[in-house]
């Protein structure tokens, strides 16, 4: 399996996350507008993978910038781009400002050598996301125990990310460790990211699964089948608010009442201290046609209404614990991912 998204001899190619798992499509682009294309059609998904889509994007489209170009105002014109295509997930806009602010640090230099420092940016970004997410697996596994039934949502594995996953990075480091586990799968619907993208890692990582529709979780947990849920994240409000693929918060509130933990996993990118409350995050609605067809094949009498919000908010009061690569925090999350940032700002 290649990398989710790689740079290679200035164009990206990504795996089609949309034809999978039935077909391994690699596509190649040269230009950025499709990259941003690709983020908007789920050719890519993920919060940390489309973070590093949109840095490569940005390094994509400046590098067909010339000198009779006005390349400082375009630059900013294909940022602008990108910040349109996936509203909720915080690294996308966490990506751009750091491409950015090393755009304004070098806007002086020659075309030639500012091209340069956006690629080597944009680089620097997919090569920091893997060391996170193998940090947050190291950090995550010392929750899981020998025997546990995990329970996880959406796909929050290497194919979210620019390698090795977030929530399913933490169950791979387990797993690696000897930690004798099984995990059920979500099937996640309406996109199917459970079914067609978590279980196809899993199987390709040696790892036991059981996939189950949405509806069957609560009943699961009841008859005691599940002992953890693990999840990812898209943006994480500064007290610990979560959005996370929708169903997420229906999982969580039945993860209260059968007392079982219920994880977050994320890089602290994804922590947006801009906003308070979960109450502030935008959820995107995405296309009625995700929920009438499966496959191209219409599920539901014509005419027929929909609401598709991709994503939902967890109340930090249903969260056990959030892991990033900087260590786990707990409540009061105001206070203990305060605690994580200014060790942050330490390092800095």
């Amino acid at each position: 399996m290649l990398p989710t998204i790689k740079w290679e001899n200035n164009k990206i190619i990504m795996i089609d996350q949309r034809e999978l798992p039935l077909k391994e499509v690699y596509l190649e682009f040269h230009d950025y507008k499709k990259v941003a294309k690709a983020i908007e059609k789920m050719i890519i998904r993920g919060a940390p993978a489309i973070g590093v889509a949109s840095a490569f994007g940005i390094a994509l489209g400046f590098l067909k910038l010339n000198e009779d170009d006005d390349y400082i105002k375009k630059f900013y014109d294909i940022c602008k781009t990108f910040e349109k295509t996936r509203p909720t997930a915080r690294n996308l806009f966490w990506a751009i400002e750091r491409m950015k602010k090393v755009f304004e640090k070098n806007k002086n230099l020659t075309l030639k050598y500012l091209k340069e420092k956006i690629i080597q940016e944009a680089l620097l970004i997919e090569k920091e996301d893997i060391e996170i997410n193998k940090k947050i697996g190291e950090h995550g596994k010392k929750l899981i125990k020998d025997g546990e039934r995990i329970l996880t949502h959406c796909n929050a594995g290497e194919l979210a990310t620019a390698g090795f996953g977030t929530a399913l990075g933490v169950i791979k480091a387990s797993f690696y460790e000897g930690k004798k586990i099984k995990v059920y799968v979500d099937e996640t619907r309406p996109f199917l990211q459970g079914a067609r993208l978590t279980c196809w890692e899993l199987k390709k990582a040696g790892i036991p699964y059981i996939l189950i529709t949405d509806n069957m979780a609560g009943w699961l947990m009841r008859q005691g089948k599940i002992t953890c849920i693990f999840v990812g994240a898209d943006r994480i409000a500064s007290n610990g608010d979560t959005a996370n693929k929708i169903g997420t918060y229906s999982l969580a509130i039945l993860a209260k009442k059968h007392k079982i933990p219920f994880y977050v996993a994320a890089p602290f990118s994804t922590i947006d201290f801009s906003i308070e409350t979960g109450e502030k995050i935008p959820i995107e609605e995405r296309s009625k046609n995700e929920v009438l067809e499966i496959n191209s094949t219409i599920i539901a009498p014509q005419g027929t209404m929909v609401e598709n919000p991709a994503f939902d908010i967890t109340p930090s009061s249903l969260i056990t614990a959030i892991i990033t690569e900087k260590g786990i925090a707990k409540e009061p999350y105001y206070e203990s991912l305060k605690k994580l940032k200014n060790l942050e700002d330490e390092e800095c």
